[in-house]
């Protein structure tokens, strides 16, 4: 059994930071990370996601250079660092893992086995 439990969010100016984690527990090893977001009425979206050495990381356009996907492995944790916020940010954000190989990276949903149950992030104008 995996288990990925978000933490972090919380309620911000626009303009402020949050980081946000994503712990890993259970039978999962070697793994892609994913960060997604939804919005009161929209679609769950991709925001980010890394691979498991790190190296390699893709982001959306609205978030690029505003967000920073990391990782570290020893603790098995996830990290989205999100600067400059903006109320369109405003979401419940989810974290979500797959297990794969050193450099592979997922950017759709159903690319994802394991998900957490998401954090609040609202941020206020």
């Amino acid at each position: 059994q995996v288990q990925l439990v978000e933490s972090g969010g919380g309620l911000v100016q626009a303009g402020g930071s949050l980081r946000l984690s994503c712990a890993a527990s259970g039978h999962i090893f070697s793994f892609v990370m994913g960060w997604f977001r939804q919005a009161p009425g929209k679609e769950r979206e991709f925001v980010a996601t890394i691979s498991w050495s790190a190296t390699d990381t893709y982001y959306s356009d609205s978030v690029k250079g505003r967000f920073t996907i990391s990782r570290d492995n020893a603790k098995n944790t996830g990290y989205l660092q999100m600067n400059s916020l903006k109320p369109e940010d405003t979401a419940i954000y989810y974290c979500a893992a797959e297990p794969g190989g050193w450099r592979t990276f997922h950017t759709r949903q159903n690319e994802y086995r394991y998900w957490g149950q998401g954090t609040q992030v609202t941020v206020s104008s």
